[in-house]
């Protein structure tokens, strides 16, 4: 390899480099949930109408505010980033990314996705999508300095996605999406607070209140876990009884939501350890993948 080529192979390795820092400030694997839950949200809205230009405009669209909306939360976030084990070595804290650099790429993303929906797809996806980012941005992410409630407000917009998918699907909301809606929020709650307690000596660290940071032998995020799983063993057997879904999936969301039920029950009347809320963790991680495939492949 001569000089030139050299030089030329050392800036393509930088430029891979900094794509891969900007995609890792995109949160991919969350993003990722966000897409499969928007496009199985269109699916189940187009029935038998399903178009492919318009399912591919919604996923790029959805990346792109997605992407841009974790990225602005990062930028948000980058103080108390830095003082956690588990998020000290994002760009920002690890000085890869300056913040001013992230909070422009995380604005424009944002918007440029936001207004790809609302050319390419309906005004309505773009609506809730904006929701999404408005409430994430602004209610989620300030309320977790605040209060461990803000596990329920963080759970609007993560069960937005299908919803948004159902718009650009129809144009119009009924209540089918809003059973999704109801779906993933229960599924949230003990998913988040399950996280939250595997990982509550970091937050206590940041003083972020995940779960609550003055207990005294008082868990009073317990209840909230059982009652919301056990909610969504109900709500999540609508699908089938409102007829969008059929008899395999019923058997397979309550089968799963029984599961998750189990496993909360073990958490709160057990020792609190890192392992048993693991158990609830993923639990919740199979149950919404395995639902939505069985919803998606079973559709009345």
């Amino acid at each position: 390899m001569n000089a030139r080529s050299a030089i030329i192979e050392t800036r393509l390795d930088a430029a891979r480099s900094r794509v891969a820092e900007y995609l890792e400030l995109t949160k991919p694997r969350v993003t990722a949930m966000v897409l499969v839950t928007t496009v199985a949200g269109y699916y189940l809205g187009a029935g038998g109408a399903f178009e492919t230009i318009v399912a591919t405009n919604l996923l790029i669209g959805t990346a792109l505010a997605s992407g841009g909306t974790l990225a602005l939360n990062q930028y948000m976030e980058r103080d108390t980033d830095a003082v956690m084990d588990r998020t000290r070595h994002r760009p920002i804290p690890d000085n890869r990314i300056p913040a001013l650099e992230a909070f422009w790429f995380g604005t424009l993303a944002a918007v440029i996705g936001l207004g790809y929906l609302l050319l390419t797809v309906n005004w309505l996806s773009s609506a809730v999508t904006t929701g999404i980012a408005i409430t994430y941005l602004f209610a989620y992410t300030p309320l977790k300095r605040v209060s461990w409630s803000c596990n329920v407000v963080g759970a609007i917009p993560g069960a937005l996605p299908p919803v948004a998918g159902w718009a650009a699907a129809r144009g119009s909301l009924s209540l089918e999406p809003w059973v999704l809606f109801g779906i993933m929020f229960l599924w949230q709650v003990p998913h988040s607070l399950s996280i939250a307690k595997i990982y509550r000596a970091d937050y206590k660290r940041a003083r972020l209140w995940l779960i609550p940071l003055d207990r005294e032998n008082s868990y009073p995020e317990n209840p909230v876990i059982v009652v919301s799983s056990i909610i969504l063993v109900i709500v999540g057997a609508l699908p089938t009884l409102m007829g969008f879904a059929g008899v395999v999936y019923l058997i397979t969301s309550v089968a799963l939501g029984c599961a998750m039920f189990a496993s909360a029950v073990v958490l709160v009347r057990g020792p609190e350890t890192a392992d048993a809320a693991r158990r609830v963790m993923f639990a919740s991680l199979f149950y919404l993948p395995t639902v939505l495939l069985v919803m998606v492949l079973d559709k009345v």
